[in-house]
């Protein structure tokens, strides 16, 4: 797929912002003629830049259910290892997001619980389990503040 230009790149910000809007409307936004714009939509979805579409949920609507940010310090960030632990995050669907990163830990994890328990069986079953793991530092979140609609003032 050629580079992205400014067009493809106003159609994923909006597509973000609502998946489900029409591609009528969606063109209109960017520009296109409808069929134009499908187009490059399907070019994208073709070469893998759009992967799928998702419904962001309120839980606090649906579910009670908390999320807990987990950053892992591996003992060492060779090749070997960081496959060895990306390999296990993946046998585990209770892990929902799992980001290499720069800085002060290597991994970013996050995972969804119903309560304290629910997250010490998780660290207990999984993570601490996790191959090559030195340090685990978990926070628990308060509120999803992009999942969650504002306050009328």
């Amino acid at each position: 797929m050629p580079a992205l230009d400014a067009i493809d790149r106003n159609i994923i910000r909006l597509l973000r912002l609502n998946a489900r809007t029409s591609n009528a409307h969606l063109a209109e936004e960017v520009g296109l003629s409808p069929s134009a714009c499908m187009r490059r939509i399907k070019i994208m979805e073709e070469a893998g830049v759009i992967r799928g579409y998702t419904a962001v949920v309120d839980t606090s609507n649906v579910e009670s259910t908390i999320a807990v940010i987990i950053n892992i310090t591996l003992e060492r960030q060779t090749e070997e290892h960081l496959d060895r632990f990306e390999a296990a995050v993946r046998k585990y669907p209770e892990i929902r997001e799992c980001f290499l990163m720069t800085g002060g830990s290597d991994y970013l994890l996050r995972v969804e619980v119903a309560n304290a328990g629910d997250f010490e069986r998780i660290h207990k079953e999984i993570l601490s389990k996790l191959p090559g793991v030195l340090r685990i530092h978990s926070s628990f979140s308060i509120r999803n503040v992009l999942a969650t609609k504002p306050k009328r003032a």
